[in-house]
């Protein structure tokens, strides 16, 4: 039986658009995916799938998806709920929060400038498809999607695009070169067995190039790989600094089947270990503002804290946070402006560590993604309050404010105030 999609499409549209699904990924799709479905006669969007069904249209004749771009789903059930409210008490569509709340590198549209990279050297042939498409950019290094499906000739284009932005061999205008992809490191390791006779074999055959002989010697040195532990993954560009050997000796070795290259994706979040100190004991009236804190919880979900600048309020907000991150949940600390986010970031890891994400606008879009994919995963944020849409999938609701209410209010295509969200 034939499957059907609704999906939310990043327009002001008050209603989810229905598609069918093409037999090889019906499986495939589940709801908070991102699909790519044709809207009109030429434009493609990136749409969120909604809800999956078999229920077909007969008011009007259906489009098939063109791509499934996500293994698993990007959004839950409770933020779709949360864009629900959102929109509902806002006056606004799912399409405008769904604008509004993702970041711009999970979001494809048939508008969207391309630009090529001038810098982008090819480890292999290209497909067709893709190199059509960079023989064009290199007559006009930037066109809009729909130009270039036009004058290539290429149906579904937004495939091939996201390939070549996965590669970096292009950009999209509007992100000025943030386009996501997951950042990666190339690593090298032994083609074969790693034993120690296989290693004097190998040592024999290459006894008459000293060059790829060190650095061998150089990789089982670094790796440990004859120790009794475990041995250490090593990168490709430590390797040929700690041999200090060119990058065709290692290519020499690649293509004799000793070595094979493999990529570890990293990230670019900061993951450097600090050290955690414990939590600094209240005094006397900063006890009293907390008790006072939970008990006001007790009542309801709003509480005012009134303080001077420095009057110790911050260290009240630490404890409140510890406490219901030992609950199991997550909590999100808004900030009215940038610039106050780095002081208190060093404040929070010296407490809390790693556990600390960070997320505003003035992020590269790459590193907002991996934020997004991070934090559904249950770590914290910190935030400022034009992110706050991008909403935490445990957060208990419970809001301590500092009387600073104007300045959590957000002009942008979505408006909304951050104390009802």
């Amino acid at each position: 039986m034939k499957k059907y999609v609704d999906v939310i499409l990043p327009l002001p549209l008050p209603k989810s658009f229905t598609y069918s699904l093409p037999d090889e990924c019906a499986e495939d799709v589940k709801i908070g995916c991102r699909v790519v479905v044709p809207f009109g006669r030429k434009k493609f969007y990136t749409a969120i799938v909604l809800n999956v069904h078999y229920c077909a249209p007969t008011e009007y004749e259906v489009k098939d998806i063109s791509a499934l771009l996500d293994a698993s789903p990007i959004l839950l059930p409770v933020q779709f709920k949360f864009w629900e409210w959102i929109a509902d008490y806002y006056l606004c569509t799912q399409g405008d929060v769904y604008k509004a709340a993702l970041p711009s590198g999970l979001k494809l549209e048939s508008e969207t400038i391309v630009e090529y990279n001038p810098d982008f050297e090819a480890d292999a042939p290209l497909p067709e498809r893709e190199q059509r498409i960079l023989d064009l950019l290199a007559v006009d290094a930037q066109q809009s999607v729909t130009k270039l499906e036009k004058d290539s000739g290429i149906k579904n284009i937004l495939t091939a695009i996201k390939s070549l932005l996965d590669k970096e061999a292009i950009f999209v205008k509007e992100e000025l070169k943030r386009t996501y992809k997951p950042k990666t490191e190339a690593r090298v390791r032994l083609a074969g067995t790693a034993d120690e006779k296989q290693l004097h074999i190998l040592f024999d055959i290459l006894s008459r190039a000293p060059k790829q002989l060190a650095l061998l010697m150089k990789y089982v040195e670094y790796s440990g790989i004859l120790g009794t532990g475990t041995p250490k993954e090593v990168s490709k560009k430590e390797l040929l600094q700690r041999a200090n050997v060119a990058p065709s000796v290692l290519n020499g070795l690649v293509d004799k089947k000793i070595f094979e290259i493999y990529y570890h994706e990293i990230g670019r979040l900061n993951k450097q270990e600090k050290e955690v100190v414990e939590l600094n004991a209240l005094n006397e009236f900063q006890q009293r503002a907390h008790d006072e804190i939970v008990q006001s919880f007790q009542e309801k979900n709003v509480c005012l804290l009134h303080g001077v600048t420095s009057s110790g309020k911050t260290e009240v907000y630490i404890h409140l946070i510890e406490e219901t991150i030992r609950q199991g949940k997550q909590v999100l600390y808004l900030l009215p402006e940038i610039a106050l986010t780095t002081q208190i970031t060093e404040r929070l890891q010296r407490v809390f560590g790693a556990r600390l994400g960070i997320y505003h606008s003035k992020f590269p879009d790459a590193e907002r993604v991996e934020i997004w994919r991070t934090e559904r995963f249950g770590h914290y944020r910190l935030g400022r309050r034009c992110d706050f849409v991008c909403r935490t999938v445990r957060y208990d609701g419970r809001t301590c404010s500092s009387p600073r209410q104007h300045e959590f209010q957000v002009r942008c295509a979505l408006r909304f105030s951050t104390r009802p969200l």
